[in-house]
């Protein structure tokens, strides 16, 4: 019997479809608080296991175990961590502890992230406070205030400043800024577009950092810093 070679090619790539649909389907009904959890789990695994290594060594190697974990945590956090979190809604009350479910104001965004990365902070308490607050708490001397700054002074300084993931603080409003290698981003809870709520922005595009007349801004993830998260320093 003749076989129709089109009539083959057609259900192969009928068949190839389904699965690929089905498959992403399938990625899509994955519960994010599970998903988010398990990363959350992750972090504390290893945040413990740097501890473990942290204990056991001298300080030349205390010094390069602190130089490990704060590698570790940068890519964990500006990446794993701020992807959860993208297209979760702004709201001035929101609270939601869970990823891409209920709102989220500027603050708890802030400070569910420290806290899912397993710093131990009052998180509902420094929510709540003026963002210079737990800026100073948390980055000590690496910090600098602008006031009535241009953005491009700003990003120069940042530039200069480094890699890393640095906190800031506005006229009204606080989120985070990633640098690496020159590319300078603020990741916040964005109430100029309330109905995407948490995104990546270039600094100098319409958002809150751009607007702001003053600018307090503090460099995460120092040697002190990175020994209170390993040796699980409760800050007040």
């Amino acid at each position: 019997m003749a076989i129709n070679q089109s009539a083959m090619n057609g259900r192969k790539f009928s068949l190839i479809s389904l699965l690929v649909l089905s498959q992403f389907f399938s990625f899509c009904n994955q519960p994010p608080d599970k998903s988010y959890s398990e990363l959350v789990a992750d972090i504390n695994a290893k945040k413990i296991e740097f501890s473990r290594l942290y204990e056991r060594t001298d300080l030349k190697g205390q010094a390069k175990v602190i130089t490990d974990a704060r590698g570790y945590l940068f890519g964990i956090i500006s990446t794993d961590v701020f992807n959860f979190w993208y297209g979760t809604k702004w709201d001035f009350s929101g609270m939601t502890r869970v990823p891409g479910k209920g709102n989220i104001a500027c603050g708890y965004f802030v400070t569910n992230v420290l806290t899912d990365a397993g710093f131990k902070i009052p998180r509902i308490k420094w929510a709540q406070s003026a963002s210079e607050v737990f800026i100073s708490r948390l980055a000590k001397m690496d910090i600098a205030r602008f006031s009535n700054k241009t953005v491009a002074e700003v990003e120069a300084w940042l530039k200069k400043t480094g890699d890393g993931i640095y906190l800031v603080g506005l006229d009204s409003h606080t989120g985070f800024i990633v640098v690496k290698s020159n590319s300078i981003k603020f990741i916040h809870s964005n109430y100029y577009q309330r109905e995407i709520g948490v995104m990546s922005q270039q600094i100098n595009s319409d958002n809150p950092f751009k607007d702001s007349n003053y600018r307090v801004i503090g460099k995460l993830l120092s040697d002190e810093m990175m020994r209170n998260w390993i040796t699980g320093f409760v800050y007040k």
